[in-house]
């Protein structure tokens, strides 16, 4: 089969679309998903190779189907499959850490820099992380984050806590240095993000998965084999994103943040006039014509104020997971009036607020609307709001962003119909993916004539 792919390398993550290059119409094979990280290659493949398995799983419950098996429960086996594949790979990721991690303390350790029970403690620490890893993936569970980085670092900080305050594991008075363990983690992270891709190691990964299921479709070993021999074949690429310029692709095949995000939410919602995407780095305001074409955009380009990474800061202050943040806000009962969102002293406020004794859900209300109001200001700009507007990027999925936006767009244009889809933040890949798509077809015309 052959497939195009979109990477978006934005300031946060790195998001990869598959297309089916042979269908007739647009037809997302896969989707996948890493942070940002400085080896910008590496972000790349990590990205590919998710949206690479991702593909993968769909193609199962393809095979799965034409085999008879009815679609719900073909879908509840794939998406339970997922899970414990996840978790193999999640356990994978953690033998690496602690790999590096040992390496780096038996260095300090012959230089006298780490202590016997701080030794001790790294070792505990990595054994409890391995032995919870499966309630992570159980069904229902809730993670703070889907990467590694964060999964690990938040469960790591967790047990290192733990362990420092209880004085360790080891025989010395003081016990072992919270600071020490994480500044080790801080460390080991970076390395671990940045080792090239091990291959493709689907079926041995996607195998032991199934030998986790309770009770597997007798039929699935043989559906994920006959995947397996498939060939993937990639034939175009196209990038776009935050960090564009600094991907492994030609200048042919990179185009702008603007036009891929106008064109994915086009392809998503052909009604769309109107796109405002809120990404990690920038906002941008964004007209389109009846096919897809930019007319006009506005784009806050001089810092990330009332975008992803604020909310992230805001998120670390209060010590939760950017998922709970919206939720949290929703809960508001007499929002507070804000009046700045910059980044820079978005923590001095916040615990400003706080002293003075404002509700942790009324601060996070005003603030989401304070980040929605900067965004309106943008989208006037650039010709206002039309019937229909599509909202793309990771703010997308904040509840309170939503609900922020609905009520300000009600106020100043009406009711118009509003559209997010679940694959939001992937919009500028898939723009990406389609321009790559595009692209073929216009080599095979010109070889044609």
């Amino acid at each position: 089969m052959r497939y195009t792919v979109g990477i978006d390398l934005g300031s946060t993550t790195t998001k990869a679309v598959i297309l089916d290059a042979d269908s007739a119409e647009i037809r997302v094979l896969g989707r996948g998903i890493t942070n940002s990280r400085s080896n910008y290659d590496v972000a790349c493949s990590v990205a590919l190779e998710d949206a690479v398995v991702d593909a993968r799983f769909s193609m199962i419950t393809e095979v799965l189907a034409a085999a008879g098996v009815s679609d719900a429960e073909a879908q509840r086996s794939v998406t339970n499959l997922t899970m414990h594949f996840r978790e193999v790979q999640y356990r994978s990721q953690l033998t690496t850490l602690a790999g590096v991690l040992d390496e780096m303390i038996a260095k300090d350790a012959v230089a006298g820099v780490a202590q016997d029970d701080e030794v001790e403690a790294l070792r505990a620490i990595l054994d409890s992380l391995q032995a919870g890893a499966g309630a992570l993936f159980e069904p229902g569970a809730r993670r703070k984050s889907d990467f590694f980085r964060d999964i690990a670092g938040s469960l790591y900080m967790h047990e290192a806590e733990t362990l420092t305050r209880a004085g360790g594991c080891g025989t010395r008075s003081q016990g072992p240095r919270f600071d020490y363990l994480v500044g080790l983690y801080d460390k080991a992270i970076l390395v671990v993000e940045n080792l090239p891709s091990s291959g493709d190691g689907f079926v041995e990964c996607v195998l032991a998965a199934v030998e986790m299921l309770k009770e597997p479709l007798p039929m699935l070993a043989n559906a994920v084999h006959t995947v397996a021999g498939r060939a993937l074949e990639q034939v175009a690429s196209v990038g776009t994103g935050y960090g564009r310029a600094r991907l492994p692709f030609d200048d042919a095949h990179i185009r702008s943040e603007i036009l891929c995000h106008g064109l994915g939410a086009f392809s998503m919602f052909p009604g769309t006039r109107t796109v405002l995407d809120i990404g990690g780095q920038d906002t941008k305001a964004i007209q389109v014509d009846g096919n897809g074409i930019v007319t006009s955009f506005q784009m806050n380009d001089r810092c990330a104020a009332g975008c992803g990474r604020y909310l992230g800061y805001i998120a670390d202050e209060m010590n939760l997971g950017l998922h709970e943040l919206g939720p949290l806000a929703n809960e508001a009962k007499r929002p507070v009036r804000i009046n700045s969102t910059c980044t820079v002293f978005a923590g001095a406020e916040l615990r400003e607020r706080l002293s003075l004794g404002e509700k942790r859900e009324d601060i996070l209300a005003g603030l989401h609307r304070a980040i929605i109001l900067r965004a309106m200001s943008l989208l006037a700009r650039s010709g206002g709001v039309k019937d229909e507007f599509t909202f793309t990027g990771g703010v997308a999925n904040n509840s309170a962003a939503v609900n922020a936006l609905r009520q300000l767009i009600s106020e100043n244009y009406g009711e118009l119909k509003l559209n997010i889809s679940p694959a939001s933040i992937y919009t500028g890949a898939l723009g990406a993916a389609i321009f790559a798509v595009r692209g073929l077809d216009t080599e095979t015309q010109a070889t044609v004539a």
